[in-house]
């Protein structure tokens, strides 16, 4: 009965992260125009799959890091109520910002739950020092390590792409008809204005978008540099089931006598089908209200957080890929002026509250638990 429950709420709480975290890596596809929600989500979809399946072979240092081990003692963790405990907090906290629309850590409500059960469960509190050095550090610094590169990263990739003869040009399209162009990156008030098109009535309304023209090794720049966008959000959408699916599967082992290999396998699905059933809210939050974007601020904002991410789960360190790619956003928009501070200032709320949430969640829960044996 106890392996059933954990199995269950374990299930909840990989749902709720694909759920908030699984578009996380496509939002700039999205958000920049390169392709549809529909097709984004299914990239997502697809690569976070391949880095569920990967983290069975390269990211066991997770599976020991979010197992509570080290951070209270082998008695708590050895009883079921703990790891129920911690994955019910964690999961009730990600499915309620995810009803919100805001993107927060699925990490960092896991770190609020241990704690907040670990002090009720464990007289003799929580290792402070582990709690400090092997999971806060990583997950404070790589939001502001993101942002820092991708303000200084991306202003010298525009002067190359301008150096290399890549221009930039607005289309105004209605449906999927282009009716002109005008050179240069505009707002869509602009666009109209330059195209000077006859009055007339129509049923569908006119859009903009901007894309690259020129050409590059022998390629058109607009399929060049789509490509690229597409192949960085693969690759972030990969570091992100790479790092997290051995976080939640961790759980998992820790209550119940499953194998390393079920428990990843599991967690990989649930967090494919909360991606597929319930990503549009924060999915709108992280494409368009968090900073106004072009494929080529997308690509270099999703090859910073993939660099990251990646590189944190070969070394098992605990970064969070929402703080990552978020960074990633706040950077290219401090970069180009277009960042739409009243989104940033309500997501950085929510960063502040998931902790403390999370551990009151796993506080309570761990109570009632105590309460029913």
């Amino acid at each position: 009965m106890t392996a059933i429950a954990t199995f269950t709420i374990g299930m909840l709480l990989a749902y709720a992260n694909g759920a908030n975290d699984n578009f996380k890596g496509v939002a700039t596809l999205f958000g920049s125009g390169t392709t549809s929600y529909r097709r984004a989500l299914a990239w997502a979809t697809l690569t976070t799959a391949l880095g569920s399946a990967t983290a069975l072979i390269m990211a066991r240092g997770l599976l020991v890091a979010f197992s509570g081990k080290g951070l209270v003692p082998a008695e708590v963790l050895a009883n079921p109520s703990f790891p129920l405990s911690v994955a019910l907090a964690a999961g009730t906290t990600v499915l309620l910002a995810t009803r919100l629309g805001l993107p927060i850590s699925t990490t960092h409500a896991l770190i609020g739950a241990l704690v907040g059960a670990g002090l009720i469960a464990s007289p003799a509190g929580v290792n402070t020092a582990k709690l400090g050095s092997g999971l806060l550090v990583p997950l404070v610094t790589s939001p502001f390590i993101a942002i820092a590169l991708a303000f200084a990263v991306y202003p010298p990739m525009k002067r190359l792409r301008e150096r290399l003869g890549v221009g930039k040009e607005t289309c105004v399209c209605i449906g999927n008809e282009v009716i002109g162009v005008v050179p240069g990156q505009h707002t869509p008030e602009v666009a109209m204005a330059r195209l000077q098109l006859p009055t007339a009535t129509l049923g569908t309304d006119a859009a903009c978008y901007t894309r690259y023209n020129g050409e590059l090794v022998g390629v058109r720049a607009e399929s060049l540099f789509d490509g690229l966008h597409f192949l960085s959000a693969g690759v972030v959408s990969f570091a992100r089931g790479l790092n997290d699916t051995p976080k939640i599967a961790a759980l998992l082992l820790a209550g119940a006598a499953f194998a390393p290999a079920h428990a990843i396998v599991g967690t990989g699905l649930a967090i494919a089908a909360g991606g597929i059933l319930g990503a549009r809210r924060v999915a709108e939050t992280m494409s368009n209200r968090v900073t106004s974007m072009n494929p080529g601020q997308g690509l270099v904002a999703n090859a910073i957080t993939g660099l990251l991410v990646v590189g944190a789960s070969q070394f098992g360190l605990p970064v969070s890929t929402t703080h990552v790619s978020c960074g990633s956003l706040f950077g290219i928009g401090t970069a180009t002026g277009q960042a739409h501070w009243n989104t940033i200032r309500q997501i950085l709320l929510a960063w502040l509250i998931t902790l403390p949430l999370a551990g009151v969640l796993g506080a309570i829960f761990i109570k009632l638990a105590a309460g029913l044996d």
